[in-house]
């Protein structure tokens, strides 16, 4: 890492997981998290990370999920070196490559990341509105969280070349772009499944994590939603027991 490049070790899941990450802009949060608790994945399968950062969502699934396949893919190279450690600093084997997710099916092969060879693929891409979301001077945390007008659709259609034929993609959004999801989903996934995320019980969703599965042909089904905190302001206890890596969300069993 460079010596401009101030990292803090923190641990993460319960302390389950230490991660070293930049010391200000992009930083591990409830989201990767919540990515990782969604995601389905058993033992043995290949399941690759999207923008995974410094490796956050992925080694969580990893932690929760034992004998993986997992694939670490980061455009930024200094937070791909962070993965790198952190699976290393954890006991946990992954490959973690360095690349665009805009890049064309040649670039992603001569990668590693042949078509169709994906069971799962999780994602937690940047999703700020850029017209309302006001830019920051740090260029990482700013690409980290902002997204183009095509990144939603470009990450999505990357998933849906890498996944295997019934393969399931698990992405966070921001709740007020569901349309966006819908509309990218439409093309090669089916039997999607939506679950929002409130700030606290009684406010609108802030959050929505999706689901879907390439092919699939079952009903959609919208899940019921979580609160990061209960009705008097309170952090749920459930939503503790899922952010300390003791319990996954419910369809991540099923």
């Amino acid at each position: 890492m460079p010596d401009a490049i101030v990292t803090t070790d923190d641990r993460v899941l319960g302390g389950q997981l230490l991660l070293r990450q930049p010391a200000s802009g992009h930083r591990a949060g409830h989201d990767a998290i919540l990515l990782a608790a969604a995601t389905s994945a058993r033992s043995g399968q290949r399941v690759v990370d999207f923008g995974a950062g410094v490796g956050t969502a992925g080694l969580a699934v990893a932690k929760r999920v034992a004998g993986l396949s997992l694939g670490l893919i980061e455009v930024n190279p200094d937070f791909a070196d962070l993965a790198r450690h952190n699976a290393e600093a954890n006991g946990l084997k992954a490959d973690v490559i360095t690349l665009d997710l805009a890049s064309s099916a040649d670039t992603f092969a001569a990668a590693g990341l042949l078509p169709d060879s994906a069971d799962v693929v999780l994602m937690n891409p940047p999703f700020n509105d850029p017209a309302r979301h006001r830019a920051s001077p740090d260029k990482t945390r700013e690409i980290a969280h902002v997204a183009a007008e095509d990144t939603l659709a470009t990450w999505i259609h990357a998933a849906r070349r890498v996944l295997k034929s019934n393969g399931e993609l698990t992405l966070i959004w921001r709740a007020d772009g569901v349309a966006d999801v819908l509309a990218a989903l439409d093309r090669g996934f089916g039997a999607l499944a939506l679950m929002p995320v409130h700030g606290d019980a009684s406010a609108p969703a802030i959050r929505i994590l999706a689901r879907a599965v390439k092919g699939g042909r079952a009903p959609a089904a919208i899940h019921p939603g979580i609160a990061l905190r209960d009705a008097k302001g309170a952090p749920d206890a459930h939503i503790q027991q899922i952010l300390e890596g003791h319990a996954a969300l419910p369809w991540a069993s099923l």
